[in-house]
């Protein structure tokens, strides 16, 4: 394998990281201004004077020319980050009819669960080679037997150069895994102290993940993990951590999901 696959592997190992981030912003109101145009009795010296100030208020309140973002090229220079025509041209590239009908996603439907596309380091001869060629990494998780599979493709050349396949590396959960987890702890009987946090905090039922913010990470089986759990590790298991949207968190983590096996357990 070449070296960027070992990073990818090493990065992989972490296994910790937040699927969304959330920022409330609040917006000041109407500061109260009085937007009558001044007041009676005033003389015509007084009168010109306050239309003047309230053309120049119009003119300082007039919107700004804001830019267009550049275009951006169909395919970038170097070690540009990755364009969004060659995103799409590397996955199309990268998953072939193969890979598509022998796979599974996190929902157990056909085809495997995309992660993430990067680019890809260049080959040591080619560090100070201006006119490298431009890879990228695409990695997939293979919920059919649990294997991550990362394809390397050429860009110049349009062509899949490499693909690695590893068992029991466990890549930090993509957005997509975390809702499929919070809807299958939702649907599941240990979920009802989490709906009925829920409940208690809105007045409201909770039936569907876009009801909540969530965080996620990959939880690994230890000496100490119940037996409905020993799995976790070779497979895919995830612990949550879902927030009221404008509300409290709720803690659940002593409940882990087994993507895999899609079920839920709870620790301790």
């Amino acid at each position: 394998m070449r070296r960027h696959l070992g990073k990818v592997v090493a990065g992989a190992a972490i296994a910790v990281a937040g699927t969304a981030v959330m920022a409330a912003v609040t917006l000041p109101g109407s500061a109260g201004a009085d937007d009558s145009g001044g007041g009676q009795g005033g003389s015509a010296a007084t009168g010109a004077a306050g239309s003047g100030q309230a053309g120049g208020a119009r003119a300082a309140a007039e919107p700004g020319v804001v830019e267009e973002a550049p275009a951006e090229g169909e395919k970038g220079n170097g070690r540009d980050p990755l364009t969004d025509d060659e995103l799409k041209r590397v996955e199309r590239i990268a998953l072939n009819r193969s890979l598509l009908t022998s796979s599974e996603n996190v929902e157990g439907e056909r085809g495997p669960q995309r992660l993430g596309v990067g680019l890809a380091e260049p080959e040591e001869d080619e560090l100070d080679d201006p006119n490298a060629p431009r890879r990228a990494d695409v990695s997939y998780y293979d919920y059919k037997d649990d294997t991550l599979v990362t394809r390397t493709v050429n860009l110049d050349t349009g062509k899949v150069e490499e693909t690695g396949t590893q068992h029991g590396v466990q890549p930090p959960i993509s957005r997509d895994e975390t809702v499929e987890a919070a809807r299958l702890l939702i649907g599941d009987p240990l979920g009802a102290g989490l709906k009925a946090d829920y409940k208690d905090a809105t007045g409201k039922a909770l039936t569907t993940p876009d009801q909540l913010m969530l965080n996620s990470m990959v939880y690994r089986a230890t000496s100490a993990t119940p037996a409905a759990l020993a799995d976790c590790g070779k497979h895919r298991c995830v612990r949550l951590f879902p927030k009221v949207k404008n509300g409290p968190w709720i803690d659940s983590r002593d409940l882990v999901i087994d993507l895999s096996a899609r079920k839920v357990g709870k620790l301790g």
